[in-house]
């Protein structure tokens, strides 16, 4: 368990991350919902925000207050694939709106 209130939050964070990339899945195969719909869009939104704060407040909580439990790492590990799959997300679109 996380042993600062800032680990606390990253692990909730993480946690909210993986219930919208639940929500994702599920949303896309159980209930047919196209890609690319509002609904789908807003929840990754919604998850990529969830996993860049568990990466920001794991960093944080890691560096300053040397929270080093097990939910803080993998709150740091599965935040910084989060925001990199966002990073490379926006950066395909910028491609692709100066290659169209």
């Amino acid at each position: 368990m996380p042993k600062t209130k800032l680990g606390r939050w990253a692990g909730g964070f993480l946690a909210g991350f993986l219930v919208f990339l639940i929500a994702i899945t599920f949303g896309l195969d159980l209930l047919n919902i196209a890609p690319g719909t509002p609904l789908n869009v807003m929840v990754g939104i919604c998850a990529a925000i969830f996993g860049i704060a568990a990466f920001v407040t794991g960093v944080v909580g890691l560096i300053k207050f040397k929270d080093r439990s097990f939910i803080v790492i993998s709150a740091l590990v599965i935040g910084f694939i989060a925001s990199l799959l966002t990073i490379m997300e926006v950066a395909e679109g910028i491609v692709w709106s100066f290659t169209h």
